[in-house]
């Protein structure tokens, strides 16, 4: 698949990975639909100029969904929605019993795991369904779907519980979902970041933060968010690329 003159969907797309996938994709001549609950979305997609449009929206919602992929196939000029980069999610750190002995609680795990996690279906199922309606392209390709997992899927640290367990809810879904879609052409991968340069990680200490890029095997630093966007440019364009998750990484796991 082409990026040139086809439509995207991208959500988590106000900052971040989300927002660099945006910017790399219109320059490689795409359409794209920034999908975000910030209102700093509107802002970001008249930066990109008039192949970009903004869909506020939640992406655990059925109705705000439906409702961006709807503004992807009317960007498209009839060619329909051709992918999705689902990066919107959130990070959550919390023990199942803290320094006082009292229980995690339920409705954070809760909200962790129905953003994460029943995000990425909802996205998921609502691209899938559009794009089975394009008409087939070179191989038979009507789409891709690249959604957003983490290393924390397989390494896991403590007060990790709700992130991992949702990462690995994306992680598991990649093979299924790109079995099952493959009667209709459409691939689906999944991208797993490590430790990378976005708004997520402000909320962590500059120790920390410098502690996780000193951990890092190569090269010695946080990964930048256009490495990310990158990646994705690669999936869409390459068709056999499907049904897999690929570590962004820099050779890091986690202890």
């Amino acid at each position: 698949m082409h990026v040139k003159d086809n439509t995207f969907l991208i959500t988590g797309a106000a900052s971040g990975l989300g927002a660099a996938t945006a910017e790399r994709l219109v320059a490689a001549g795409g359409r794209v639909v920034l999908c975000d609950l910030s209102g700093a979305v509107n802002a970001h997609a008249q930066r990109l100029g008039k192949t970009a449009r903004a869909a506020r929206g939640d992406v655990t919602s059925g109705d705000d969904i439906q409702a961006a992929v709807d503004v992807a196939v009317e960007l498209s000029d009839g060619r329909g929605l051709a992918g999705v980069v689902h990066c919107a999610g959130v990070v959550s750190v919390a023990k199942l019993v803290d320094r006082e002995g009292n229980p995690a609680d339920l409705e954070a795990y809760n909200r962790t795991i129905q953003i994460n996690l029943v995000g990425t279906f909802n996205v998921m199922r609502l691209a899938a369904a559009a794009m089975a309606q394009n008409p087939a392209g070179e191989d038979g390709e009507r789409g891709v779907i690249i959604n957003t997992a983490s290393i924390a899927a397989m390494d896991g640290q403590v007060g990790q519980c709700a992130y991992s367990a949702s990462k690995a809810g994306v992680v598991g879904m990649s093979l299924p979902a790109a079995r099952e879609l493959s009667r209709h052409g459409v691939r689906v991968m999944a991208i797993a970041p490590g430790v990378f340069e976005t708004p997520m990680m402000s909320e962590i200490p500059d120790e920390a933060a410098q502690a996780l890029a000193a951990a890092v095997p190569f090269p010695k630093r946080l990964g930048r968010a256009d490495e990310y966007a990158r990646l994705a440019e690669q999936i869409i364009t390459n068709p056999m690329l499907n049904g897999e998750v690929i570590r962004l990484d820099g050779g890091i796991r986690m202890q």
